[in-house]
């Protein structure tokens, strides 16, 4: 292994990661902990770079932190982690999957109260805005909706 020289800004943008990120994925267990200077300075070597760029690629197909240091644990046990992150991309695919037909089920809601909206004038009694309490939405997306805020 080469001796490592480069500080955290200069590894974070050979990766095309922040210094925040370097620092998160160190402190999460995904990269080892830095050798450091004197001083207190972080150093990497090439081997570091790889795995952070390695992170950056699994964080872009929208993989998680704990699933990419499982993916990393198993490979540094000595197998192949090719099973796993199918698997892994198989419950990402799913997860997305469930979040647009919540989004498609928001957006045909929203449509029909806006399409019902043209009926409602600034004079009809309501608590606070009629088109939203007379809204239709089922419980179910009411509840998904309000959970992820």
């Amino acid at each position: 292994m080469t001796r490592p020289g480069l500080t955290i800004g200069q590894a974070a943008k050979a990766a095309g990661v922040t210094r925040k990120a370097v620092r998160v994925y160190e402190a999460r267990g995904l990269l080892p902990a830095a050798e450091r200077t004197g001083a207190g300075y972080r150093l990497y070597d090439q081997r570091d770079i790889e795995l952070l760029t390695f992170i950056r690629r699994a964080r872009t197909l929208g993989l998680h932190l704990d699933d990419i240091r499982d993916v990393l644990a198993i490979r540094d046990g000595g197998s192949p982690p090719c099973a796993t992150v199918r698997d892994l991309l198989d419950a990402r695919i799913a997860e997305i999957d469930a979040t647009v037909a919540e989004l498609l089920a928001l957006r045909k809601t929203l449509a029909a109260t806006r399409q019902r909206a043209e009926d409602c004038t600034d004079g009809q009694a309501a608590s606070v805005c009629g088109i939203i309490e007379d809204s239709q939405t089922d419980d179910r997306s009411r509840s998904s909706r309000s959970s992820g805020s």
